[in-house]
């Protein structure tokens, strides 16, 4: 359970192999986080994450998780609440950024980052919170983006998603007023690291290291949303409010 200073004992990561997810867990476990289930496609890059979470310290374990096995989701959030236990941190780190040239004129390409990002992220989400209500306790983390804010030319299909998302995470915290369990949307600006290897950045780019510093802060205040750079809330206060015509306009 979290302790008496708001830091959590343990966390269940939903898309255990991302970058971000990686960097939250890096920031927890020195902070006595010590059950660590990362939930992922087996391959590389999960294992090297449970074997990263155990050089700082924790008891890491991988546990097989496909956001798009929807049908599944309900099984498995039974089956990982049952082998473990109570989690106080449910990080939902799954999801993919796309190609939006290649996307927007492939509908299933469009649809599979939809349903990465959005849906069956969503659907995930409503297995592990129904465990949650019944445990009483905790603390569901959902990593967002500034780009589901407001969709741009550039990456409406993965803004879209994110848009998606944030609104699910939003009615979901709503929800579960009342239950002793709470809801975090994370909303970085654009992360410098393997997702968007190549890209050039945007103005106030981050980089996982500063995502997973906000978050564990986030958890212990049980803030209900934080952007990543914090600068990216006054920013997009205006930015969502620019006509239309102007924002069509902005670079990529």
């Amino acid at each position: 359970m979290i302790n008496a200073v708001g830091r959590p004992q343990s966390i269940l990561v939903l898309g255990g192999a991302s970058e971000l997810a990686g960097a939250v867990v890096a920031h927890l476990v020195p902070e006595r986080c010590r059950t660590v289930v990362l939930a992922g496609r087996e391959g590389p890059r999960l294992d090297a994450a449970v074997e990263a979470a155990r050089s700082l310290g924790a008891e890491a374990t991988a546990v097989q998780f496909d956001v798009n096995e929807v049908a599944g989701h309900a099984a498995f959030a039974a089956d990982v609440f049952e082998r473990f236990g109570d989690f106080d941190v449910v990080l939902a780190a799954a999801g993919v950024l796309g190609n939006q040239e290649v996307d927007e004129h492939d509908p299933a390409a469009a649809a599979a980052v939809m349903q990465a990002n959005y849906t069956g992220l969503a659907a995930a989400l409503l297995a592990v919170a129904d465990r949650m209500r019944h445990q009483g306790h905790g603390r569901l983390v959902v990593l967002s983006s500034v780009a589901g804010l407001r969709a741009r030319r550039a990456n409406f299909v993965y803004g879209s998603s994110k848009a998606g998302l944030d609104a699910f995470a939003q009615g979901l915290g709503d929800a579960l007023v009342g239950t002793g369990v709470g809801v975090t949307i994370v909303r970085p600006g654009f992360v410098v690291g393997r997702m968007t290897d190549g890209m050039a950045p945007a103005p106030f780019a981050t980089t996982p290291e500063q995502v997973g510093a906000a978050v564990s802060r986030a958890i212990t205040a049980g803030a209900p949303v934080v952007y990543v750079p914090s600068v990216l809330r006054w920013v997009f206060l205006v930015m969502r409010h620019l006509p239309r015509a102007v924002w069509r306009r902005l670079p990529g």
